[in-house]
């Protein structure tokens, strides 16, 4: 026995382990204690880098709301630094959390080391599914720009004026469906509905087909449209994007839907390029839509496999993109809105002074007035109630933006606490943290003032990120827009909602709300954001619904 334990195998064995072990002991030694060191952090363990911190900050409060409550905490904790580092390696890689809007600024801005800003980062291959390998999210530099001036045309103010019919006319099946909730007096979750709407409209302007979204029978709707909402539903509460091997049934649902949606695009992107090429002579420039599609197919005289599946991916991309953060939006000002009687005034004087007085609360009438001349300078001039939008994706911003610059790139930022070197790690621009800075907004940073935005001077133009800034800001930004003030004011003009539920309105003695300092009605327990895949209301925002009185 003696004679084996100390045989050359077995000694070489032996070393060749320690040399192993000690390799990547060092190794991860270097990652969790040195390589960022320089940065902001709270101390990490050699095993676990700050999971374990994470998993601290996550029990206290709400299981299931967005980690960037929890990365706010974390950051609250070490004394609110300008930027702040995370590390969940493993599950995710190590992350700076950028918390200051001119940081962040430094980051989106075009420089001489980064033409385009700094590169978006790879994180996107979780949503692989979701957008495609080919989206326009994952483009870097001179193939990124190539895409987004083929798709300019069809994002350009002017042109998406053109879409107001479209909008309107989807609207009004939105608006039937609410009619139906009133007629019951049942709460329900408008994110349903809204979700369907947006669904239909960004399937018109992406492609010009009918997603089937709005019909009163779930079972009913488009197929396209059940199957993006059964895949975006297995990104619920997935606060890391954890990796494959950790929940591999959930990828593979997720391929093999991916997979589905992509045919049903392929079999319409087939079916438009033969309509468009019956319609024109070959080499020549085929028709004037600006849709997602039909600028995708611009110019193209052969439907290659690959040009097939680069135009699935960015359809994929817009189908998902153009409608979720509209319908966040739209939720939010809904709840907001429900719960500030001086800002639902306002936003009635206005609509008022629009349509004329009572007016807003027919649809008809207000179908009438968009869609007749002068439609745009109506939407145009809907000032309150682009405010109230602003005040909401400040509050609630759909996404971050994450970042990624290579190991020694030469990214120096520069912060009230000096100068650092983020080359080679994640680069998180929190949205929300920079959104609520009381530096910026002051006493009132977590509180909805849509007045704020009426002011001349105020707020910096880097503090406001909802849409990012720089060369890599949300193309569509512009349409979600005209979007969310269309639908806003038509839901304010005859609806009233009420909360049910979390955010429900606290009752004083005498049964009526009691106001805040703030103007606002008081709540039982505070709304708040979970995630699924961008950020969402908690609970889709349950409400009870009834007409607006005809005079006010």
């Amino acid at each position: 026995m003696a004679t084996f334990l100390t045989s050359p195998i077995q000694g070489f064995v032996v070393a060749f382990l320690l040399v192993v072990v000690t390799y990547f002991y060092s190794k991860l030694h270097y990652k969790r204690f040195k390589q960022n060191a320089h940065i902001p952090q709270h101390p990490p363990s050699l095993l676990w880098g700050h999971l374990a911190i994470f998993d601290k900050f996550s029990k206290q409060g709400a299981a299931d709301r967005h980690p960037d409550a929890i990365f706010a905490q974390m950051r609250q904790a070490l004394g609110q630094p300008p930027i702040m580092v995370v590390d969940n390696w493993p599950i995710v890689p190590p992350m700076v959390i950028i918390a200051s809007h001119e940081v962040a600024e430094q980051v989106s801005k075009p420089s001489k080391e980064f033409q385009y800003s700094v590169p978006k980062s790879p994180s996107t291959t979780n949503l692989v599914n979701l957008i495609g390998p080919n989206s326009i999210l994952n483009k870097q530099n001179e193939e990124w720009k190539a895409i987004r001036k083929r798709f300019n045309p069809g994002f350009a103010p002017q042109h998406l004026m053109t879409l107001l019919p479209v909008i309107v006319e989807k609207s009004m099946l939105y608006l039937e469906a609410i009619d139906r909730s009133v007629a019951t007096g049942e709460a329900f979750a408008l994110e349903q509905a809204t979700t369907n709407l947006t669904f239909d409209i960004i399937g018109a302007v992406a492609m010009n087909e009918d997603m089937g979204a709005q019909h009163p029978d779930p079972t009913q709707q488009g197929q396209l449209v059940r199957m993006y909402k059964e895949l975006i539903r297995t990104y619920a509460d997935d606060k890391l994007s954890l990796p494959w091997w950790l929940i591999p049934r959930v990828h593979l649902k997720r391929r093999k839907l991916g997979n589905r949606i992509s045919e049903e695009l392929r079999a319409i992107v087939r079916r438009n390029f033969g309509e468009m090429n019956a319609k024109s002579n070959p080499g020549k420039s085929r028709n004037r839509s600006r849709t997602v599609l039909a600028l995708s197919l611009q110019d193209i005289n052969t439907l290659t496999p690959e040009i097939l599946e680069e135009t699935c991916d960015q359809l994929k991309t817009f189908l998902f993109a153009g409608h979720d953060t509209t319908s966040s939006a739209i939720l939010w000002s809904v709840y907001e809105l429900s719960r500030t009687p001086h800002a639902l005034k306002a936003v009635r004087d206005e609509l008022d002074q629009l349509f004329g007085p009572g007016a807003a609360h027919d649809p008809a009438i207000v179908r009438e007035k968009l869609l007749a001349p002068g439609g745009d300078e109506i939407v145009h001039r809907m000032t309150y109630i682009s405010a109230v939008l602003k005040e909401v994706l400040r509050l609630y911003p759909p996404a971050g933006s994450i970042r990624l610059a290579k190991a020694k790139s030469g990214l120096i930022v520069t912060t009230s606490q000096g100068e650092y070197d983020l080359s080679g790690v994640w680069l998180y621009l929190n949205h929300t943290i920079i959104g609520r800075d009381p530096a910026v907004f002051g006493d009132t940073a977590d509180a909805f003032v849509p007045e704020r935005w009426l002011q001349s001077e105020g707020v910096p133009a880097s503090a406001y990120r909802p849409f990012e800034r720089g060369p890599r800001n949300c193309i569509g930004q512009e349409l979600a827009v005209i979007e969310a003030r269309i639908i806003i004011a038509l839901l304010a003009g005859r609806f009233e909602f009420t909360k049910v539920g979390c955010g429900e309105t606290e009752l004083g003695k005498d049964g009526k709300p009691i106001i805040d300092d703030n103007g606002q009605f008081k709540v039982k327990s505070e709304m708040y954001s979970t995630i699924a895949i961008t950020a969402k209301p908690v609970d889709g925002m349950v409400v009870k619904v009834k007409l607006a009185p005809t005079t006010r």
